[in-house]
């Protein structure tokens, strides 16, 4: 479970989010949708614990971590939480298998142990005979695919997408959000999706509205 209480973020004068609350249950997947400057992105970096919130906790899987210090955090994120950006974030220099292996290898998986479950993924998100390939020679699309395919391999409790469409074309955009949105279901994670496309929210099982005046559900 993912308890977010009384989050509140301020820089300087000017308040983003304030003292907004949330609580989300594995296999869920919302969609978090607004307008551009309300705070989508910044809401999204104090729950991965990329930001410091300035008041409120963060709760996953019975653990406050608005606390914990920088290491603590980066173990937590290796081992609870998967990623799905904009800009893909695909390593040129390892191939599409290693790309996938990499959360596993990060926890002090050895490559043999991560080959099985990297291959899995890779399979589930239809690249199983791309696995030996190198990400220049994909496309978009396919980029985006081993994205999800790595935030799902080490099993996370939480995975939070960004945007995750926002260089794609509509056919292969559509694609990918019906895929993250299948796979985090089945993977009984917590999906977040942040986006200001209602069409790409639509994928969710519910919306949820970011305003200045906070979270309308």
């Amino acid at each position: 479970m993912l308890e977010i209480e009384n989050l509140s973020r301020q820089f300087g004068a000017r308040r983003v989010l304030h003292q907004l609350s949330l609580r989300l249950q594995p296999g869920e997947y919302v969609a978090i949708v607004g307008p551009s400057g309300v705070g989508k992105s910044t809401l999204l970096n104090l729950i991965a614990g990329l930001e410091r919130a300035d008041g409120g906790r963060l709760v996953l899987d019975g653990l406050d971590y608005s606390t914990l210090d920088d290491d603590a955090l980066t173990q937590l994120r290796r081992e609870k939480m998967g990623f799905v950006f904009q800009a893909f974030h695909v390593l040129p220099h390892l191939s599409v298998a290693q790309n996938v292996a990499l959360p596993l290898w990060l926890q002090g998986v050895k490559d043999a142990q991560a080959q099985g479950p990297a291959q899995e993924l890779l399979d589930a998100v239809g690249l199983g005979e791309r696995s030996a390939s190198w990400p220049r020679e994909l496309s978009g699309g396919e980029m985006q695919r081993v994205a999800i395919a790595r935030a799902l391999v080490h099993r996370p409790s939480l995975v939070l997408a960004d945007e995750p469409t926002g260089n794609l074309d509509p056919v292969n955009g559509a694609k990918v959000l019906r895929l993250l949105a299948e796979r985090v279901r089945e993977a009984g994670a917590i999906g977040i999706l942040v986006t200001h496309s209602l069409e790409a929210a639509a994928t969710a099982d519910r919306i949820l509205h970011l305003t200045a005046e906070g979270l309308i559900t």
